[in-house]
């Protein structure tokens, strides 16, 4: 018999003389069956071409076997890592995966979350979320369950997988110290991000730490693209303040930082030293290569993805959170920590763009 694409379980038991219970039994493994009906079924359906429906098994079951998977830019290279780490996971576990992009917008955060609700997946990874709790946590619970990515919210919604962002950042700024670095900027990304809030709060217990001057002014929020880095990196060099290192949210805003110091004749590393987030691939390829925070990427989108699978299996167990630690990456943007005393004073440039000449030397030991 020739296959056909509407075949359905009752064709396949008439086709072998059972029933369609023991069908599902040999579809299911399930059952006492005797080997020479569960060869003969398995051939008939071999035969026909039959193709369990998943609709109706999942009316069954009451599971769809799929996930969601919700990222805020699919272009952003921290983010496809992820998804294969996540997809891969799930794959090996027999789920399928259906990838969200929201474009870093609250509206289709929502529409997104509404969607994958209406869906029926089984599970949710949610990463970076940007809406605020009041909006995110109704959202979650009306899912099955839900895993997030590098953000807390209360009351235990759902199960975290975290970067240590806080002390990523405190890395990056014990680094640039022990390079000589005394009056550092922060471009801190967008400021409805968990993680980017967990990056400042390093960012001035490092300075603290080291009795260095937290200067408000010195902190700038922007997009988390290059045009966002690019742009933030000439607001504080043309701000007038002496700046001679830049902590980075991502290693797009670095990357973007290093194109507006470029543009300005600031030189890297010796007027300033930039560190980024995340190590994507680019990160070691532009010039001067970037000093960053590695966090893999893909372990993130496994680690979650295996979380979420225990939470389906155990729906009311408690939330629990798993830690990545970051490790810092030295590369050229910034200075070996030996070749400090060989680096020039940091350079201010002008209101026009060309760069000035060195500002006083007490500029860049000011304290706090």
């Amino acid at each position: 018999m020739a296959a056909r694409s509407n075949v359905t379980i009752a064709d396949v038991a008439r086709e072998a003389g059972v029933s369609t219970q023991t069908v599902s039994r040999v579809l299911n493994n399930k059952g006492e069956i005797s080997p020479e009906t569960r060869r003969l079924v398995s051939e008939v359906i071999q035969r026909l071409g039959y193709r369990p429906n998943s609709v109706a098994r999942s009316l069954v079951t009451r599971r769809t076997l799929s996930l969601g998977l919700v990222v805020p830019d699919i272009t952003n290279p921290f983010f496809p890592e992820i998804a294969r780490g996540a997809e891969d996971t799930a794959l090996a576990a027999g789920y399928s995966v259906f990838l969200c992009n929201t474009t870093e917008q609250a509206e289709r955060e929502v529409a997104v979350l509404r969607l994958l609700e209406e869906k029926r997946v089984d599970g949710v990874v949610v990463c970076s979320a940007r809406l605020p709790d009041d909006q995110l946590v109704p959202l979650l619970r009306r899912q099955r369950t839900v895993v997030l990515v590098n953000r807390i919210v209360p009351e235990g919604a759902a199960g975290v997988v975290r970067v240590d962002d806080a002390d990523g950042t405190r890395q990056a700024v014990r680094h640039l110290i022990g390079g000589g670095r005394q009056r550092l900027a922060m471009l801190a990304g967008p400021p409805s991000s968990w993680g980017g809030r967990e990056r400042l709060r390093g960012f001035r217990e490092a300075l603290r730490a080291a009795d260095l001057a937290v200067d408000p002014e010195l902190i700038v929020a922007c997009p988390p693209y290059l045009e966002g880095g690019a742009h933030a990196a000439r607001r504080v060099f043309l701000s007038g303040q002496a700046v001679d290192g830049l902590v980075c949210y991502n290693d797009l805003v670095a990357i973007g930082a290093l194109q507006a110091c470029r543009d300005l004749g600031v030189r890297v590393p010796e007027d300033v030293a930039v560190v980024g987030c995340d190590d994507i691939l680019l990160a070691s390829l532009v010039t001067p290569p970037l000093t960053t925070i590695r966090v893999s990427k893909y372990d993130i989108g496994a680690s979650a993805v295996r979380l979420l699978l225990d939470r389906i299996a155990t729906p009311r167990r408690e939330a629990a959170e798993i830690v990545i630690r970051p490790a810092l990456v030295a590369r050229a943007s910034t200075p070996e920590p030996d070749s400090a005393a060989e680096t020039a004073a940091p350079t201010r440039p002008a209101a026009g763009g060309a760069a000035a000449g060195p500002p006083a030397a007490q500029a860049g030991n000011e304290r706090g």
